[in-house]
């Protein structure tokens, strides 16, 4: 009788029971999602990938959009930050122009991004997997990869029926769908997850690595991109397989230290841990204008209403920034990067803003802007930040007052107090874009 762990036969990614016979449906609950693997009992290193998050997000707390195309986005300006798989179909993808987007698909249902909900839901999603192990690398709000070596005597499972028990819990108890791609290395973890796609569960082990590899393009291999990719092409070199058969010394003569990524990963060789989630670098909220902006007065109000949301974002974390960094992208493309070190760590809008204000005020020549954006890197614990100020007696009253906003926000909505710099002054000139914690 073959054992829980004979990799033959495998097991049922619904109901998890083990199959014992090569039947394409489960014997006990007649679900065709079997996992069969020569080595699905011996890899332990996941990757888990949400799909189509903010779309499902939205789909899923509104169930008439089920059987409609999504996409999250906004303004004439902006591009598609998600399409649910309906939108996808007709050929729109992430970072399109929404005129291109709306174009493919005009009649899709496009709703503004609502970052605030989608880092609330992806934090359940990441606590889950912490649950599984501590060795929990994000890799953005909607993705991380997990190492589970060590973890089957907790579990009594090995990691592939772990994952898919994980798996099935975000869809019982979050409501959306996750692809999970299981490996020897996070290279291969990471490819595995895109396969099947939307609740895909695949596996590549080590002994298929190389043939698997083979036939695939270049540009499967992460760094290489549409302008290296070119590179390549030019030297007569388009798929995996002709890397495999190039030594390490020529391809970093031509190559220098991307060639040594080419020969290792073309191999399936990837020794990259999976690190634990480390503490953010910076928390920065950023949007860009639905027209190109020059007036300072106009830049102003965006920039309170910037300030305010990265405030909230480092309350809430309970962490505060010493360096102030203002971001600004002309109507060119070009962009400006600005920062002015505090004296003491700040997680308050009225600092923030202030210090950006000022940096802001240098800025403005006549040049015309289609991206704002203000953050605070240097990150801390709140236990220092904002010590009372003896010589600004000013400040310290507006360092009041905003912990009475904030508490009344808490309670009504963070729409429930305006400031006189953003009351009544900025809806129609920005489109909302994602928040960014790095």
């Amino acid at each position: 009788m073959a054992s829980l762990n004979d990799p033959r036969f495998g097991f049922c990614r619904d109901c998890l029971a083990a199959q014992r016979s090569e039947r394409r449906r489960c014997q006990v609950c007649g679900s065709p999602r079997l996992v069969r693997h020569g080595e699905l009992y011996q890899l332990s290193i996941a990757h888990v990938d949400c799909d189509a998050f903010y779309a499902s997000v939205e789909k899923r707390d509104n169930p008439e959009l089920r059987d409609k195309p999504v996409i999250i986005g906004g303004g004439k300006r902006g591009v598609v930050s998600t399409a649910c798989y309906v939108a996808r179909i007709h050929g729109v993808k992430s970072a399109m122009p929404m005129f291109k987007a709306l174009e493919a698909c005009p009649h899709a249902v496009v709703i503004a991004p609502d970052m605030e909900k989608y880092v609330r839901v992806g934090r359940e999603i990441r606590q889950m997997m912490r649950d599984l192990t501590p060795l929990v690398e994000p890799l953005s709000i909607d993705e991380a990869f997990l190492d589970l070596s060590g973890t089957q005597r907790l579990h009594h499972d090995p990691p592939s029926r772990v994952m898919a028990q994980f798996s099935n819990r975000v869809e019982r108890e979050i409501g959306l769908s996750v692809s999970v791609g299981i490996s020897y290395c996070k290279f291969l973890a990471k490819i595995a997850s895109d396969f099947d796609k939307p609740r895909g569960f695949s596996i590549i082990g080590e002994a298929e690595a190389l043939s698997f590899l083979a036939d695939k393009p270049v540009t499967l291999i992460w760094g290489v991109g549409k302008a290296f990719a070119a590179t390549l092409e030019r030297d007569g070199i388009r798929t995996i397989g002709q890397l495999q058969t190039m030594e390490l010394g020529p391809l970093m003569a031509a190559y220098g230290s991307m060639g040594q990524r080419l020969y290792r990963l073309s191999r399936g060789l990837d020794t990259r841990r999976v690190e634990p989630d480390s503490e953010s670098k910076s928390v920065s909220a950023e949007t860009t204008f639905n027209e190109d902006i020059a007036s300072l007065d106009e830049l102003v109000p965006i920039l309170r209403s910037l300030s305010e949301k990265v405030s909230r974002r480092l309350k809430a974390s309970d962490i505060a920034g010493r360096t102030v960094v203002l971001k600004l992208k002309s109507r060119d493309f070009k962009l400006r990067t600005r920062n002015r070190q505090l004296s003491d760590p700040t997680q308050l809008a009225d600092r923030i803003f202030r210090t950006g204000r000022s940096l802001l005020e240098k800025e403005v020549d006549g040049t015309r802007f289609r991206l704002l954006g203000i953050g605070v890197s240097d990150l801390s614990d709140d236990g220092r930040a904002d010590p009372l100020d003896l010589v600004d007696v000013h400040a310290t009253k507006r360092a009041v007052a905003e912990g009475a906003i904030d508490k009344l926000r808490g309670k009504f909505g963070n729409d429930a107090v305006e400031t006189g710099y953003t009351f009544g002054k900025i809806k129609a000139k920005v489109r909302p874009a994602p928040d960014e914690l790095e």
